[in-house]
């Protein structure tokens, strides 16, 4: 039984439109920009933003078709984790993950079975008593996710779920998250900005800007092959779109211009690939196989052009600089390396990658 979502909304100049199918034990994570939709795909799967066009079915089910059909929140099979979690501040531990089963019938004696039940399932059983305000971040967290599953949905829906930890809580919270998602048999829509969330809980990604799928697939396909700057920014990959001849690819000398065409070649603005292709593609490289010369290097094996720095700024444990040029790029260099080439706004140098480190795939 597969949830099916063609999700069709319009607020004013914005306009939804997206299709999703998720299997059971599935988990999809829905990624994109602030504005790109994320949020306002999860509530129409909840039911709390109506559908202007599309459909949302569960199986056979239908929940959202309109203008005919439109099943309230309270009686879809759904689970919601919000990002505040929006847990009752005056209630216990207990009384908040009772109070799903509690709202739809089930009675005091059975909901406080299942909520004790759920609590224990997350690690909490010893905080069933505790009041909210008592509670950790990570385990307000455990009580939020307990509470959705206390109803046993069939589809369980995540908007931003570790948002509100630290960084530390994170990680361990992260690697709980994933235990429980792993054990269940149900649907899973995971909303995150955060790319390491999605990369350790999803199964599948879902890649949103201006309200449209610009790109979806297994984690470890949709790093490796990026379709859009967004995804490039996002797994930390320099992307370029354009022309395929040979062993030629002809690109746009920014990122905002049209990809480059025509025959003249090794000029700016163009690659040497180790591997020949033909017609749009896309040529990806990660920011450390760039090297930084004073001087353009010799040899023919690397691809090589100007770049005037436009920024640097400390990145992980690299330095990431910011490179003008035809076409523009990133690069991670060491310390070392800064201080060496005198690297600092303004400073001109060239760029260079070799061949075999660079990637390219159909456009």
């Amino acid at each position: 039984m597969t949830l099916h979502a063609r999700l069709g909304i319009e607020r004013g100049r914005f306009r939804l439109d997206v299709e999703l199918a998720v299997a059971p034990g599935e988990v999809v994570a829905l990624l994109g920009p602030n504005g790109a939709g994320k949020t306002t795909a999860l509530r129409a799967l909840a039911g709390l933003t109506p559908l202007d066009s599309g459909a949302v079915r569960l199986g056979a089910r239908e929940w959202d078709v309109p203008p005919r059909v439109f099943v309230p929140p309270e009686h879809r099979a759904v689970g919601v984790v919000f990002q505040d979690y929006l847990l009752f501040a005056h209630l216990s531990a207990l009384e908040n993950v009772a109070f799903g089963p509690r709202a739809r019938g089930v009675r005091r004696a059975e909901a406080r079975a299942r909520a004790a039940a759920r609590l224990a399932a997350v690690g909490l059983a010893e905080q069933a008593g505790s009041r909210v305000r008592a509670l950790s971040g990570g385990q307000a967290q455990r009580v939020a996710l307990a509470r959705a599953l206390a109803t046993d949905p069939e589809v369980l829906l995540l908007d931003e779920p570790l948002a509100a930890l630290d960084a530390g809580t994170r990680v361990r919270v992260r690697a709980d998250l994933a235990r429980h998602l792993g054990d269940y048999p149900g649907h899973t829509v995971l909303v995150t900005h955060d790319p390491l969330d999605a990369m350790m809980l999803a199964d599948r990604l879902v890649i949103l800007e201006d309200g449209r799928v610009v790109q979806e697939g297994p984690p470890a396909e949709v790093a490796r092959r990026p379709r859009s700057d967004y995804v490039a920014e996002l797994v930390g990959l320099n992307l370029y779109r354009g022309v395929a001849t040979g062993t030629e690819v002809r690109v746009a000398a920014s990122r905002d211009a049209a990809p480059v065409s025509g025959d003249a070649a090794r000029e700016p603005g163009s690659f040497t690939l180790a591997e020949p292709a033909r017609g749009a593609v896309f040529v990806s490289f990660a920011p450390s196989a760039v090297a930084l010369h004073p001087e353009r290097p010799a040899g023919s094996a690397r691809n090589s052009w100007p770049v005037t720095v436009a920024g640097v700024e400390q990145h992980a444990h690299s330095t990431r600089v910011r490179l003008d040029g035809a076409p523009p790029v990133l690069a991670d260099v060491t310390a070392a390396a800064v201080a060496e080439l005198r690297i600092r706004p303004g400073a001109r140098l060239w760029a260079a990658v070799k061949a075999t480190e660079m990637q390219c795939y159909p456009a």
